[in-house]
């Protein structure tokens, strides 16, 4: 019997990741010949990992794809697409974001799609940004340390718990913009596996998926563990949220919304031009 080929995949412990992976790592599907080796962390440690050319297939935020196209190219299946799902800017008062420009505002990393959207929302509210893990930003803004956060995952739900208010929906803002839904990570593989892997690793992600959605109770072992914290009906709102029709194919909507960002981002000088196909397919 020929030894399986390990490939690294990278993913967050976020809830809609944990629903996505799980029947992939607890071999409920297969890809014949290879076997994959988890990584799990932050998703903005998972930007600097695929921008350093780490793991082999990663979740990443759509902001970094500007970045690493010369060596990964975006899936069609696994990413967090959709409508209504935006990062929230909150602060502890509402007032206008505009007053906040020059203030010191929390976000969860310079390479997030949150960051990207804020920058093109407004530059000048991100002169003073200060980068820190999602799940501490609340907080941050809540005992004073920042002016405001910028939210994304389980945030979206449970910053009313904090007393804070919602200043902008960025999603609802880039909806009104441009019509498409908001692309805020996707799935990547190397360009160095060749087609027919990629090809592959995307059905069985895929498959996973539509395990997940056949047997839902299945994963919440898994989903609840890596969750820590967070309560399972926010786990639930969550993947309800960010696990949808995009999820198993983003379809020519979602190609749309990805290659106008990347385009948005480079026409305002916050990305680099765009010299690579961006989609493995």
């Amino acid at each position: 019997m020929s030894e399986e080929r390990e490939l690294t995949l990278g993913f967050s412990p976020c809830p809609n990741d944990t629903y996505i992976f799980y029947a992939l790592l607890h071999g409920k599907v297969r890809l014949p010949g290879f076997r994959f080796s988890p990584i799990i962390r932050d998703v903005e440690e998972l930007n600097r990992l695929a921008m350093a050319g780490s793991p082999d297939i990663t979740k990443v935020s759509c902001h970094v794809l500007g970045h690493i196209l010369d060596e990964y190219c975006l899936l069609s299946t696994g990413g967090a697409l959709g409508r209504g799902c935006g990062p929230l800017l909150v602060a502890r008062e509402p007032l206008s974001p505009e007053r906040l420009r020059g203030k010191k505002v929390a976000v969860p990393g310079r390479f997030t799609t949150a960051f990207l959207l804020l920058s093109l929302y407004d530059t000048e509210i991100v002169e003073n940004a200060v980068p820190m893990p999602f799940n501490q930003i609340m907080e941050e803004v809540e005992k004073g340390g920042v002016d405001a956060g910028l939210l994304i995952h389980e945030g979206r739900f449970t910053y009313r718990d904090y007393g804070l208010h919602e200043l902008i929906d960025l999603g609802m803002w880039w909806e009104e913009e441009t019509g498409l839904p908001i692309p805020l990570g996707g799935i990547v593989a190397k360009r160095s596996l060749g087609k027919e892997i990629i090809k592959g690793v995307e059905r069985v992600i895929r498959e996973s998926l539509l395990y997940a959605r056949t047997f839902p109770d299945e994963p919440a072992g898994f989903i609840g563990g890596l969750a820590q914290e967070i309560s399972a009906e926010v786990q639930k709102r969550h993947i309800d949220l960010y696990v949808n029709d995009f999820s198993v194919d983003m379809g020519n909507e979602g190609r749309e919304a990805v290659r106008h960002l990347l385009q948005r981002g480079y026409k305002s000088g916050l990305l680099p031009r765009i010299n690579f196909d961006i989609f493995c397919s």
